[in-house]
């Protein structure tokens, strides 16, 4: 219970909140009213790997989750709660830990705009355990990601049976959808590794495509088994 304010003393109030010195300099009895206190820790664990750094259109991946981190930022102090940050690629980048106030928003969303990560690849489970020893009090966890990372289903659920841990799904429509556009050289983001690709295959497409959609189902599967949202 946290106090909120003070009112004239009517027939029946509990003589104990009586507030003396209020009452003592108005000359008649008021009250201290409690209220309950609701407020959420909300906790941002955001993926700024290599694979972060792309997109087909106007904005990286990065840029959407800097958005997204944004909304659910502001959302939350707009409801009185707390909120974290944590960055995370193949290490801990960065961990803000709860706060409330609009500055400590601000300085989130700043830390995430200019983060240059010193690692590339991504270590999922290591920012979930991360993240549950860390946090104490039960916490809303909101992960933002593309997901391309392997073996932390069993962090997943760790986190999952104590915190609100909701996956929010961060992916460019060039990661599903190949153009023909003959031959390409294509990198991989993180691990740095190249290959040429014939993109006039029609059957290459169909194979790209489809892995995307599997990919997007079996982490939603995976969720849904941990306790999660997504």
């Amino acid at each position: 219970m946290s106090f909120s304010e003070v009112r004239l003393y009517q027939w029946g109030d509990d003589v104990r909140n009586i507030d003396w010195n209020v009452t003592a300099r108005a000359g008649e009895p008021y009250i201290k009213v409690f209220e309950e206190e609701r407020e959420n820790t909300v906790v941002l664990l955001v993926d700024v790997s290599g694979s972060a750094v792309f997109g087909s259109h106007t904005q990286f991946k990065e840029e959407y989750l800097t958005e997204l981190c944004a909304v659910l930022a502001f959302s939350a102090i707009a409801n009185n709660d707390k909120v974290g940050v944590m960055l995370f690629s193949d290490r801990i980048e960065l961990f803000i830990p709860p706060k409330k106030g609009k500055q400590h928003i601000l300085r989130i969303i700043r830390e995430i705009l200019t983060a240059k990560p010193s690692g590339r690849g991504t270590d999922l489970a290591g920012a979930l355990r991360f993240i549950h020893n860390v946090l104490k009090k039960r916490s809303v966890c909101f992960v933002l990601s593309d997901f391309l990372a392997d073996r932390y289903e069993d962090a997943l659920r760790v986190l999952a049976n104590r915190h609100d841990c909701i996956g929010i799904h961060c992916w460019d429509v060039l990661e599903r959808d190949l153009p023909d556009v003959g031959v390409l050289r294509v990198a991989d983001a993180e691990s740095g590794e190249q290959v040429w690709v014939d993109t006039t295959s029609s059957q290459l497409r169909r194979q790209y495509q489809h892995t995307f959609e599997v990919h997007r189902a079996a982490t939603q599967a995976m969720f849904r088994r941990a306790g999660a949202d997504f």
